[in-house]
This record gives structure tokens, sequence and C-alpha cells, in this order.
């Protein structure tokens, strides 16, 4: 008996490792292996008594009752049962063992009942793995072989729900020693099950509630429009306020060029009389120039306040706590007191808000306005200067006309 099982095993090991798709995660050589150990199992601990040619069928069976795998999973017993039927006459196996063999492997359809003790031995080792300690493993390998090869998807939840249906309605042992030994894990892998059934359902109502509260909260809460009013409108007031410093710097940045050119350029120059013609010129674009950079240093110049504030003002709600000019001389402690007053009183933060906002309203209409000054100025300069230096060019060449005739005299 030895000798051909060691035979069967050896071509099977060859089979799927040569001819089976590497999809099948689950219906291998190792699920073969498991089941040829299982029933070997049930056999040593069984109190019914088989003969040694029963023995060797029902394990030859437990070899070969999936090698139908190599080409398909559909009708594979049947194809396991021609395999196995091959191989045994090649190894000149008995018609009436081989017959057992057939009928056990053909037992080892999912919807078939059992007729004999060997069909139950079989029956059970095929399903051991319920009643085992790695049985989440095995079954998620099953899982994704069902994607793999006959693309079908299961979710975690529609898996979990197969596998009850499975433990209760479809699958039962039949062998004594299988209901005695595997049954009680059997029930506590499907406990285990329940219970993960029962901690995602938990899980799933309460991402739903938190997400109808979210939803709710979003439309339904005025809150939510208001805190993005203050925020969107105080952002535009700052990015604004930036774009006032960055003209105001540039102006300030191409007004110092010009003096600084015209002092070490032309100034010095002035000095000759042949260049006396471009000293108004000359003083008029120094001028416009100096009198830019003073606008832009006022529209730039920041203004700052007391940096104090009093009891009576915090109660009075009298004073913005967000402005750093009302606290900047105050202690963390005091600050921290009048912060921890008022902050619970939503209306008077809605207020603090607004009068920031209407602050930096206000900062900014008079960046602004000294801007557009400091540009009008800046543009009349440019073209007084250029006008002025025109016709003191001009004044030189009618000065030159008028005394060419005398000098050639």
């Amino acid at each position: 008996m030895e000798k051909i099982l060691n035979k069967a095993e050896q071509h099977i090991f060859e089979l799927f490792k040569n001819a089976l798709p590497k999809t099948y995660l689950y219906h291998n050589y190792l699920h073969t292996q498991r089941v040829f150990e299982t029933a070997k199992e049930i056999i040593d601990s069984s109190e019914t008594e088989i003969d040694k040619d029963s023995e060797e069928a029902v394990l030859l069976a437990a070899w070969f009752h999936d090698a139908g795998y190599i080409k398909g999973s559909e009708n594979h017993e049947q194809r396991s049962v021609e395999i196995a039927e091959e191989f045994l006459k090649e190894n000149n196996l008995e018609k009436g063992k081989i017959s057992l063999v057939k009928d056990c492997i053909l037992a080892t359809k999912f919807d078939q009942k059992p007729n004999s003790f060997l069909e139950e031995i079989i029956k059970d080792a095929d399903s051991s793995h319920l009643a085992k300690k790695y049985f989440t493993e095995v079954s998620e390998l099953l899982r994704q072989e069902l994607m793999l090869e006959k693309d079908i998807t299961y979710t975690s939840k529609e898996w979990r729900e197969e596998n009850i249906k499975l433990f209760t309605e479809q699958h039962q042992y039949y062998t004594r020693y299988a209901i005695e030994n595997w049954e009680p894990k059997k029930n506590k892998n499907l406990l285990s099950i329940l219970k993960k059934k029962k901690k995602g359902k938990k899980k799933r109502q309460k991402e739903d509630l938190k997400a109808k509260l979210k939803a709710k909260y979003k439309h339904e809460s005025p809150e939510r429009g208001i805190q993005t009013l203050y925020r969107v409108t105080l952002r535009n007031h700052i990015k604004l306020s930036d774009i006032a410093d960055t003209k105001a710097n540039i102006l300030l940045s191409v007004n110092a060029i010009i003096i600084s050119l015209a002092l070490a350029n032309l100034i010095p120059k002035l000095d000759a009389p042949s260049n006396r013609h471009l000293m108004i010129p000359s003083l008029i674009l120094v001028l416009f120039s100096v009198a830019a950079i003073i606008l832009s240093i006022m529209s730039t110049q920041p203004k700052v306040t007391g940096g104090e504030f009093t009891r009576e003002q915090v109660t009075n709600r009298k004073v913005n706590l967000l402005f750093f000019g009302n606290f900047f001389k105050m202690s963390y402690d005091r600050y921290q007191e009048a912060i921890d007053e008022v902050i619970n009183d939503k209306s008077y933060v809605y207020k603090m808000l607004t009068k920031d906002l209407y602050l930096l309203g206000l900062v900014l209409k008079k960046k602004y306005s000294l801007l557009k000054i400091t540009y009008i100025v800046f543009t009349i300069g440019i073209i007084l200067s250029v006008v002025a230096f025109i016709f003191a060019f001009a004044n030189v060449e009618l000065a030159e006309k008028v005394a060419e005739p005398i000098i050639s005299k």
C-alpha cells in the first residue's frame, strides 16, 4: 500500500507543479496534502474498523480528488476520476479498488451525500479546514481564487455572509470522529465570524451616523456659512494688503534707483557752464522721485496703538482682542483671562471678527489712496522731467544757431 500511495503523491505533486494554473490559490497541492493527512487521521482514530484495501482506496482518492483542476473547476470531479483511473490502471490496481477510488472522488462534490463510511471519510477530510485554526487564512485564499479564476468578487461583508451560510445551512460532518472532535472547533470559527459581522455592523452604523450628522451640520447649521464668510473675506483683505505693500516697495525701489543715478552721474556735471540748461529738468526729476518715495513710505508705515486694555473694556465688550495692537503690552495671563471671558460669547466673537475686518478695510483704503497719489506723482514727475529735458536741449540748439553768424564774422 505504501508503494502505490508514494507513487500517487509524487504523481500529483508533478502534475500540479507542471499543469495547475497559478490562479488556484486554494485548490492546490497543499490542500490535497491536508485532505490526505486528515483522511488518515480519521481512519487511524475511528472506532469503525476498515480493511487495508478500503483504507488504500480512500487515501488514493484523497490524492486524486482535485486533480481535475488542471483543466478548470467545472466538472473537475469527473476529470479527477479519469486521471485517477488512468494512473491506477498503469499501476495494475484491481478493478474493484479502482471503483472504490472513483466513488470516493465523486463523493467530494459539494452537494453530494455520502453513501458509505469511506465516502464519509473523504467528505469530512475535504472540509476539515472549517474546524482548523488556519480557517481564516484558507478562506481568504479561496476568496482570492474565485476572484482570479472566475472573476467573482466578494466584499468582506458578502464573504462573511457566504461563510455563515456554509457553516449553518450547507455543511455537516458525517463521521463520529469529525463530529466529536471537529464540530466544536467549527462552531468556534462560526462564532468568530459572527463576532466580526456584529463588529462590522456596529462600525457601519457608527460611520452612517457620523456621515448623517456631518451632512446635517453642513446643510442645516448656519455657523459653517458664517465662518466661511469671515475666513474668505479676511483672507482676501490680507492678500490685498500684501499686493499694496508690494506695489509700494516697487515704487520705492524704482525712485531710489532714479535718485541714486541722478546724484552719481547727472548732478555733479551741472557745475559746468555747458550743462547749466539741465539744472531745472534734473531738479524736477529728483523732487518728484523724493515725493514718490515719501508717499510710498507713508502707505507702508504701520500704525501701532497703545497695546493695553482694561478689565472694564473686556467686561463691556469694548476692545478687539484679535488685533495685536490692543494687547502686545499685556501679560499672557491677563490676555488669557480676557479671552476665556469672551470666547463663550458667540455674538462678541463675531463682533470682534467684524471689527477686525472693518479696520483692515480702513487700512486698505488708506494704503490704496496713498498708492494712487504716489502713482500720479510718479507719472507727472516722469512726464515733466522728459518735457523739461526736451525743452532744455531745444533752447541750447536755438542759442547756437543765433550765435553762429556772429562767431563767423
